[in-house]
């Protein structure tokens, strides 16, 4: 997967915005703590787990499993650097990579979360992605949101109504900022595939057990220039009901909560 760039002070509006628009953590969770710690000459690397995915059966376990895989590659990479590369290490310098783990929604027996990756290797600034996960807790497996639709091939009905919807409310969340975007479809960075759309999780509803929409989170670089930012965009699941399955019907409803994680300001 290709890293795009973000500032850390990005990584953390979005972390705090989608925890704010997630569920309640159950009773008695505890503080998040780091679930990963390493530090080396070559790097300096941090994994944290929100401690309300432990509630999910199977899902902590399958972070924290990923986590330090990704971790050891990012240790070896670092390392490989210092012995090919040692000047760039000079006065005590190393890399850095932090991750974390956020519930974004939880609704019937699936969750949402917000995977953040920041990583700084000695460059001009920071290197950062969000990604996405959808864990289903019955069969304790990832999935995506393809159940949920009654197609979705690649540049077919649903997928191509889906980049036209998230293509629009990205061009007018551009507009708000006053970043330049006359016509959502020359945004083609959001391609109608299920991999080319962006990362997207299930929003939050008002109605218990239900999600109202679909968020899609385009990180600095994939839908404008760097200063722009990151831009997080909401479609509303009455805007794409037509396209939906029994099981989509089954747990889309309701409208987005007040202050929930939409476009950022």
């Amino acid at each position: 997967m290709t890293i795009v760039r973000k500032p850390i002070r990005s990584i953390l509006a979005i972390a705090l915005l989608a925890a704010a628009s997630a569920p309640p953590a159950p009773a008695g969770a505890a503080e998040t703590k780091a679930a990963v710690t390493q530090k080396s000459k070559s790097a300096a690397i941090e994994i944290t787990i929100d401690p309300a995915l432990k509630a999910y059966p199977g899902l902590y376990e399958n972070l924290l499993a990923e986590g330090r895989r990704d971790a050891a590659k990012w240790r070896k990479d670092a390392d490989a650097d210092l012995r090919e590369q040692p000047q760039l290490f000079a006065e005590g310098k190393s890399y850095s990579y932090e991750r974390s783990y956020k519930r974004r929604s939880a609704f019937g027996h699936y969750v949402a979360v917000l995977r953040d990756d920041s990583t700084y290797t000695l460059g001009a600034h920071p290197n950062a992605y969000t990604d996405t996960i959808l864990w289903d807790s019955a069969a304790k497996k990832r999935v995506g949101i393809r159940p949920f639709f009654k197609e979705t091939a690649d540049t077919g009905p649903t997928m191509t109504a889906l980049a036209k919807l998230a293509r629009a409310a990205a061009c007018a969340a551009k507009q708000k900022r006053a970043s330049a975007c006359d016509k959502p479809e020359e945004l083609t960075s959001i391609e109608p595939k299920l991999i080319g759309i962006g990362p997207v999780t299930p929003a939050p509803s008002t109605e218990p057990g239900k999600s109202s929409g679909l968020t899609f989170h385009y990180s600095p670089y994939g839908i404008g220039a760097y200063a722009e930012g990151p831009y997080t965009v909401f479609v509303p699941w009455t805007d794409f009901k037509d396209f939906l399955s029994a099981e989509g019907l089954a747990v889309f409803g309701g409208t987005r909560p007040d202050g929930d994680a939409g476009e950022l300001e």
